[in-house]
């Protein structure tokens, strides 16, 4: 079993992840659902089943969700045997150094970047019940751009401000990746800017336009995160980039940066906007809470939330919840009435702000998304034939 191939298959034929599991075939991930490779049919039954299923259900074929004109030659790996400990331990050998194993066998987990063919790959490798385990996430060779990804005007707009704190929210394989370098790619084509991420691993790259750009990776070019913005400052940056604000010291030290005047985007694991203040407002110790919900109050620039959905034809869009710091919000945060954040976000629509509910609704009326979809996402549903 290759795993340069199956990473390579699951590029081209636009999987967003291919997970290894001992003891299951290889499986793909495809526009959100799971597809092992053995139960997938060739071009000619796929495209008959996209119409009416009827000949993936005469070929005793699992409704995967496939679409017209979604076509995967897997026909090698169908009927692939399960993944052995032995074929688990040959792709590790094939992927890492001596030096990433040894991290690996003391962390039981190791994040890194991979490249096949032009591709690239942000790679887990992790244990359970004692056996190796690997999930790979597909980085596409292509810059994202903010109108590709579906981003309103108002986010251009926070990018120009020059300064502050933009936080992506969002569960895991919601974009937040993507959406970053989106808007890293729009300052680097606009802005004359000194531009420092640090990531984990590295993910998409970037070749300087009219900014320099240096991109730092956790355990190679830097021990923590926090470590790594201890240090910034010294490098004269522009923009900050932080893939993850995992822990108090790191989200303290963004927090001081976008308050020297710098743009900071940053993201969390988190719902929701008023979520996202919460969390950062929380992992303080309460005697420094009042000092940083001042500090919030005035650096915060927007927080953008986002899911993907379904999209009609194939594919997935995003839904977004965009909070953007004004007076209202500004108050609020100070005082810690962060549950009345969602009542500005619902009246503040002409100032760029967006309700999840609205965005839902949004991609509805263009076609974006099916009525079922809408109407399963809403609490109260109210979409209408």
């Amino acid at each position: 079993m290759d795993i340069k191939k199956l990473l390579k298959l699951a590029a081209e034929h636009q999987a967003s992840d291919l997970h290894i599991v001992k003891g299951l075939p290889p499986i793909f991930r495809i526009d959100g659902r799971l597809m092992p490779a053995d139960e997938v049919v060739d071009k000619a039954e796929l495209s008959d089943a996209a119409d009416t299923g009827s000949a993936a259900k005469a070929a005793g074929i699992k409704d995967w969700g496939l679409v017209a004109g979604q076509t995967l030659d897997l026909k090698d790996y169908k009927g692939q045997s399960a993944v052995s400990d032995e074929d688990l331990e040959k792709m590790v050998t094939t992927l890492i150094t001596k030096d990433q194993r040894a991290r690996l066998d003391e962390d039981k987990d190791l994040d890194f970047s991979y490249a096949v063919n032009n591709f690239r790959f942000r790679v887990n490798l992790s244990y359970e019940k004692e056996n190796l385990k690997l999930v790979a996430r597909i980085i596409s060779d292509q810059k994202p751009t903010l109108e590709e990804l579906g981003l309103p005007p108002i986010v251009t707009e926070l990018l120009n401000m020059h300064q502050g704190l933009i936080i992506l929210t969002g569960p895991t394989g919601s974009g937040k990746s993507t959406t970053l370098a989106a808007m890293i790619n729009y300052l680097n084509n606009n802005f004359s800017y000194n531009i420092v991420t640090f990531e984990d691993p590295i993910e998409f790259l970037f070749d300087p336009n009219k900014s320099i750009i240096t991109q730092r990776q956790l355990g190679f070019d830097m021990p923590t995160f926090a470590s790594g913005l201890k240090h910034v400052l010294r490098q004269d940056p522009n923009v900050i980039m932080v893939g993850e604000m995992r822990d108090l010291e790191t989200i303290s030290t963004a927090i001081t940066l976008a308050e020297t005047g710098h743009l900071v985007l940053a993201t969390l694991h988190t719902y929701s906007a008023s979520q996202t203040v919460d969390r950062i407002i929380d992992i303080f110790p309460p005697y420094q809470q009042s000092q940083i919900k001042s500090e919030l109050s005035m650096i915060l620039a927007a927080v953008i939330s986002q899911r993907l959905l379904p999209k009609v034809g194939g594919g997935r869009v995003a839904v977004r919840e965009i909070l953007i710091r004004n007076t209202a919000v500004a108050n609020l945060i100070r005082e810690q009435k962060i549950a009345q954040i969602r009542n500005v976000i619902e009246t503040s629509y002409k100032e760029g702000m967006m309700t999840f509910e609205r965005s839902i609704k949004e991609l509805y009326a263009a076609g974006q998304i099916s009525k079922e979809v809408a109407e399963e996402q809403l609490n109260d549903p109210t979409i209408s034939s």
